[in-house]
């Protein structure tokens, strides 16, 4: 492979924000995704957390996008979402899991960066690569709802596997040993390794895919353990393929939590800080 996968990931990954009723922001992660349509037309599609959108008030969102100037520079530019129309929802998910999917109009740039559908993993992709409890995962993020520069880019860290790597239809969830904070729900989680050996293998190869999103963390008797959840990224998937079929005729319910006690990772700040680099920002 000739890509950088952390840096790509880096250029279209997004801030989700949008209202609360008391007049605070609710801030989530997001990142972009190139699915075309059956009929072959361009579509980019904004893949979160269901709970990131399903927490937001009214009919609008913003996305965190960022615009490159003459000089080379960036600044954060924030483009509204229509996500609901009346109280009809307008992204798509799967009932059972926190995933949620919307078509956006992004801009060219954003469009441009959004990844291909198979860098997806998909249901023999961590068993191809032997992936398993050891392995090292990247994260990307807005903890807290911290930028990592007032351009808005996220915040890139890394955890490792904490738990047995199972097919998505036998369990759709593993664990990462990684402190989450409000804000990092619907970060992509994946995996960029140049030397990676499987198990009594001579020859290291390159390992780069997505294997999911952070949607969770694990608490244990009100005790946040700093062990994040992910979604594999194969009920990514599933939630896009919803974007061609009809929608049903009642709305879907919210995604069921995770067995064991776990709390989403979406944050609410005050607007004014909602861009804040660098000092931890109000609940």
């Amino acid at each position: 492979m000739s890509w950088d996968l952390s840096q790509t990931m880096m250029q279209t990954t997004v801030k989700v924000e949008g209202s609360l009723p008391d007049g605070r922001y609710s801030i989530g992660t997001g990142f972009l995704v190139n699915d075309p349509t059956p009929d072959g037309r361009p579509r980019t599609v904004l893949v979160t957390a269901n709970h990131v959108l399903a927490h937001i008030v009214g009919a609008e969102a913003h996305i965190g996008y960022r615009t490159q100037g003459k000089d080379g520079g960036w600044r954060y530019d924030p483009e509204p979402i229509t996500i609901r129309d009346g109280t009809a929802e307008l992204w798509r998910h799967n009932a059972a899991h926190d995933v949620a999917v919307i078509e956006v109009k992004a801009p060219a740039a954003f469009a441009k960066a959004a990844i291909p559908l198979n860098w997806l993993a998909s249901g023999d992709t961590f068993s191809k690569y032997d992936i398993g409890p050891g392995d090292e995962m990247m994260v990307l993020g807005y903890p807290q709802g911290l930028s990592a520069n007032k351009a808005g880019f996220p915040i890139l860290r890394s955890g490792r596997v904490a738990s047995p790597v199972e097919t998505a239809s036998a369990d759709p969830t593993f664990l990462l040993d990684f402190r989450v904070f409000p804000g990092n729900s619907g970060g992509p989680v994946f995996i960029s390794d140049a030397q990676h050996r499987r198990p009594g293998a001579s020859e290291a190869h390159e390992v780069q895919f997505i294997a999911g999103i952070l949607t969770q963390q694990v608490e244990q008797n009100n005790e946040r353990l700093e062990i994040g959840i992910v979604t594999e990224a194969e009920f990514v998937r599933e939630a896009l393929s919803l974007l061609d079929q009809p929608r049903p005729a009642e709305p879907a319910q919210p995604a069921a939590p995770t067995p064991a006690a776990a709390t989403v990772a979406s944050t609410s700040v005050n607007k004014e800080v909602s861009a804040t680099v660098g000092r931890r920002v109000e609940d």
